[in-house]
């Protein structure tokens, strides 16, 4: 997140939140409810990983806006159902002004839906949480400074990711997904948050 460089501010409520998590309502259920809470299941896993590819160069806010409308374009972002889509659905999608309509982005989640259709259920969610970092291996972030947009375990998964197929997958979004999902906790020392989220 790329909002101001403080500390955990109090909202309306009293509560300390990390300051992105209160710039908008709809990132304050977000911040609270999901950002950071473990996330397990290839169709989940894929759900982010694909978002977060969708994200990769605007505002996280237009695309948790638009999640509904991207999983009703997505089947739920079912791999399975995914992995079957045709040229008709690729150009529904190119269409649908309820996603990001970006051909890059439409085009590689739909081949690694293709990708991961062949891999083992639970492969997707055992691969993405082995680089999950000890989480004594770095103090809580005081500010947002603190947080960094890659690291080498994000490096190392977005490499082997690659090398097993998977598109848009670059170290920043990894990392992203990495912080979205729980495999790593960045809310700040000082948000309520924090230790919600384990």
């Amino acid at each position: 997140m790329s909002e101001p460089t403080g500390g955990a501010v109090p909202g309306p409520d009293g509560r300390l939140r990390c300051p992105w998590g209160l710039s908008t309502e709809d990132y304050v259920a977000y911040h609270d409810e999901e950002w950071g809470r473990p996330v397990h299941g290839d169709d989940a896993l894929f759900e982010r990983l694909s978002l977060e590819a969708f994200q990769s160069g605007l505002s996280w806010i237009t695309i948790l806006r638009r999640r509904e409308t991207f999983r009703a374009a997505f089947s739920g972002f079912k791999i399975s159902e995914v992995a079957t889509f045709t040229d008709a659905d690729r150009t529904r999608l190119l269409a649908d002004p309820g996603i990001i309509r970006n051909r890059a982005k439409v085009d590689a989640t739909l081949a690694n839906a293709r990708v991961l259709a062949d891999w083992s259920p639970g492969a997707l969610d055992e691969l993405i949480w082995s680089y999950a970092p000890e989480a004594a291996r770095r103090p809580a972030p005081r500010t947002l400074s603190d947080v960094p947009a890659i690291t080498d375990e994000s490096k190392a998964l977005s490499k082997d990711l690659k090398k097993r197929g998977l598109r848009f997958v670059g170290p920043t979004t990894a990392y992203a997904l990495m912080q979205a999902c729980g495999l790593v906790n960045d809310h700040l020392a000082d948000c309520t948050a924090r230790t919600e989220a384990g």
